[in-house]
């Protein structure tokens, strides 16, 4: 039995959520839910945002599902997301971009994995004021957190039989902090002959990424570049609600979708649920259960290739639980 802390979120989160909880109890594996809720509608009723039972579940369970929390913009508290990465030294967020049959997207040929560092950049979280007329942040990058990263990156590159790492950076004009970084994936690829280290500017690989993104494997790159090129990458293949992420350490992994809350279409029931049911399946991967990984993914592509009962988003017009339930069918018929 798995042990696992779930963590509904807001907004569509709780939908979303439960899709993916069905679609992994489906395959038949055996989880016993811890659950536990963090964030904005949490706040409200208590007061709190992060209640003391979620650390307590996360440290016990050590492995998580998450829901999208809502983050305000510009003022209110910090994200929950980072807060998490920081406390628990959730080093790598891992998002897999591919492709699916079925999708209405300019590209076919997309199949790559970005390895965004989570635990420093300007994420840091180290503003001031300087007076009333301007404000500064500070980048911090640092040799260990860098090489940290990168070995996860290249090690995932040799182990999945990718032959290109891509280095995203901006020591052209950064170059103590940047330089930094490069300097250590220079450092790293040399243990790894098989594999061309591509160097790119961060502005460059942006161009190249909607132009001609087959040319890349394995992306690495700081906190920041990291965050608005998976968005980038996300709509090569569909939109945020296609592409799932996990945020992994040395003993913990919180797996979580890369969309937000959408309040909007909360409770509505019209949310599409597959970059969490996704999320779920790397979760599953991570915990060794490689084949009901599989299952799900391959249920999840048959859906949309099918596209009868597919969300909104996507060009249908089902339900976030119709589309779960042909999910689980298409697996279950097998």
């Amino acid at each position: 039995m798995y042990n696992i802390t779930l963590i509904p979120g807001d907004g569509i989160g709780p939908e979303v959520i439960n899709s993916a909880k069905k679609v992994i109890e489906a395959t038949g594996i055996n989880v016993k839910w811890d659950i536990v809720n963090a964030g904005e509608d949490v706040y409200r009723q208590r007061g709190v945002l992060v209640p003391h039972e979620v650390y307590t579940s996360i440290e016990k369970n050590r492995v998580v599902l998450k829901g999208p929390i809502t983050t305000p913009i510009g003022c209110g508290f910090r994200s929950i997301n980072v807060l998490l990465r920081k406390k628990y030294e959730l080093f790598a967020n891992v998002r897999p971009v591919k492709k699916m049959m079925g999708v209405d997207t300019p590209f076919e040929d997309v199949d790559l994995v970005i390895f965004r560092e989570n635990t420093e950049g300007l994420y840091s979280g180290i503003e001031r004021n300087k007076d009333n007329d301007g404000a500064e942040a500070i980048k911090i990058i640092t040799k260990k957190a860098s090489l940290r990263i990168i070995e996860a990156a290249f090690k995932y590159a040799k182990e999945n039989n990718r032959k290109k790492v891509a280095l995203v950076h901006k020591a052209n004009i950064m170059k103590l902090t940047d330089g930094l970084f490069l300097n250590c994936a220079r450092e790293v690829s040399k243990n790894y002959p098989d594999i061309e280290l591509q160097e790119v500017i961060v502005d460059n690989m942006c161009m190249q990424l909607v132009m001609n993104p087959s040319k890349y494997e394995v992306i690495v790159t700081t906190n920041l570049y990291g965050d608005i090129l998976s968005d980038l990458c996300a709509g090569l293949v569909g939109g945020l609600g296609l592409v799932p992420g996990g945020n992994i350490g040395k003993e913990m992994a919180v797996f979580e979708a890369v969309h937000g809350s959408a309040p909007d279409i909360a409770g509505k029931d019209l949310a599409n649920p597959i970059a969490v049911i996704l999320s779920g399946a790397m979760m599953l991967k991570y915990l060794g259960e490689i084949g009901k990984a599989n299952l799900i993914i391959d249920a999840v592509e048959k859906t949309i290739k099918e596209g009868k009962y597919v969300t909104k988003d996507l060009g249908g017009s089902s339900s976030t639980t119709d589309m779960t339930d042909a999910i689980i069918e298409n697996f279950t018929l097998k």
